[in-house]
């Protein structure tokens, strides 16, 4: 999610806000560069519309990434859209989604949901995003941000034949890091 708000920010987004209600990922975003607000403060849906009214009955966000594989933050990411807005989900519902609610702004706003998972790119797009282009703009990206990205969003550096040891830690939330690299 953080490096997708920095890709978004990098190529010119006009405003982008990464929700959390973890206020140590809220603040890896603002040590990132990039704004933030707490989720479950508020109405961030109400804070964001207000922020972003295009006109009457056109408020929210154009697009909104989700990244966090859980029924709530799909639905909030609705919720922020203005009309005819797309919801771009980049995560994996393990327990299913079934707390959306889809009979209230998904279709009185006209509201568009794509799937975005790795390794694919969405058909009409795909000759202009092949490999050597996602490839060159990540470089890009870590050329822009890449001791911010080092600092703040990598929390451990780990021996490669520890791994078992941190992915057992890991699954059983005796740890938590944002991003790990193995070593050789």
């Amino acid at each position: 999610g953080l490096l997708t708000a920095l890709f978004a920010q990098h190529h010119g987004a006009a405003s982008v806000v990464v929700l959390d209600p973890t206020p140590q990922r809220r603040a890896v975003a603002e040590a990132l560069g990039l704004q933030t607000l707490d989720a479950g403060a508020d109405d961030p849906a109400v804070v964001l519309k207000t922020r972003w009214n295009h006109a009457a009955g056109d408020r929210g966000a154009d697009v909104v990434f989700q990244c966090r594989g859980q029924a709530w933050a799909l639905q909030l990411a609705l919720r922020l859209l203005r009309p005819q807005g797309t919801v771009i989900d980049l995560a994996f519902y393990q327990a299913g989604a079934d707390a959306v609610r889809f009979g209230e702004e998904f279709h009185h706003n006209g509201l568009s949901l794509r799937c975005a998972q790795i390794g694919r790119v969405p058909r009409g797009l795909a000759p202009t995003w092949d490999r050597e282009r996602l490839s060159a703009e990540t470089v890009d990206l870590l050329r822009a941000y890449g001791d911010r990205i080092r600092t703040h969003l990598v929390s451990a550096v780990v021996p490669f034949d520890e791994a078992p040891e941190l992915l057992t830690d890991l699954a059983e939330r005796r740890r938590q890091e944002l991003q790990v690299v193995l070593t050789g």
